[in-house]
Order: structure tokens, then C-alpha cells, then sequence
């Protein structure tokens, strides 16, 4: 039994189908990488006639070449911010948020209506029925709420 001279453009476009069809299964973010190297492969591999050792030193290339740039674009996806709720802490979605205050602070102490729900609120100076405020953080399940400038 001989080792083939060469692969055909179909074996590498079936593996790039497969490997991507794998990310799938087992997310990792860099099988979709070698999946397009395998894809750049093929596309290689049918417009010259390659030889094996050609074909694979194209597919290390393309599959580091797309790793690489994967990693940038991952990085700046991250960095960007997806503006989804984080995860496990869907308090941390109403920093920010503006409500009123549902009775009169007093002692720092209150309640706060975000929405349709009352919190328990905490702010550093006392507030009246019905003043606007914004949510400037979380504690426990007591938002922290400062008045809203401009009211």
C-alpha cells in the first residue's frame, strides 16, 4: 500500500464541513478556525494541483492564519461589549436605571419602584414620595440610588 501523492480538493472540503460541524458539538471557539483553513485548502487545492506536502503545509498555514485572526476578532468582541445581562447577576442589569422612590427615605432607608417592582433601597441622603432617582448600585438585594440630577 502506497501513501497518495496528493488529496483531493473533496477531502479537504468534506473536513472542513466536518471539523465545523464539531465546533457545534464542542464549542471552543478555534474548531471553526481550522475548519475555514480546511476550507482555504480546498479552495487552494482546486484551482492548482497541489502535492500532499504542499496541501498540508497550506492547511497549517490557513488554520494559523485564521486562529490568529479569530483571536482578534474574539478580542474585539469582548472588549466591545455585547450590551447582553450578565450572566447569574441580572441584578447588576438595573445599574443604571432610573425610578422613583414609592415612600420617603428616611435614615438613608427606603423603598424604590424600578419598572413595575419595589426594591428596598438605600441612599446616602434622604428623599420624598415620588423623586426621581437612578440605581448607582447593588447590595444584596437593596439597590443603591442617588437622586437624579436635573430633578
Amino acid at each position: 500500500m502506497s501513501i497518495p501523492l496528493t488529496l483531493s480538493p473533496w477531502f479537504w472540503a468534506v473536513a472542513a464541513v466536518i471539523v465545523a460541524f464539531l465546533e457545534l458539538a464542542a464549542p471552543g471557539y478555534y474548531l471553526i478556525w481550522i475548519a475555514c483553513g480546511a476550507a482555504l485548502t480546498s479552495i487552494a487545492a482546486f484551482a492548482f494541483a497541489w502535492t500532499l506536502s504542499g496541501q498540508l503545509s497550506i492547511f497549517i498555514a490557513a488554520s494559523l492564519a485564521c486562529c490568529v485572526a479569530g483571536f482578534f476578532v474574539y478580542r474585539r468582541l469582548m472588549a466591545s461589549g455585547s450590551g447582553a445581562p450578565v450572566l447569574n447577576q441580572r441584578d447588576l442589569d438595573l445599574v443604571g436605571s432610573t425610578g422613583t422612590a414609592v415612600e420617603a427615605f428616611t435614615n438613608g432607608q427606603g423603598k424604590a419602584r424600578i419598572g413595575d417592582t419595589v426594591w428596598l433601597a438605600e441612599g446616602s441622603d434622604d428623599l420624598q414620595k415620588g423623586a426621581a432617582i437612578i440605581v448607582t448600585g447593588v447590595r444584596g438585594t437593596t439597590l443603591v440610588v442617588t437622586r437624579r440630577p436635573g430633578n
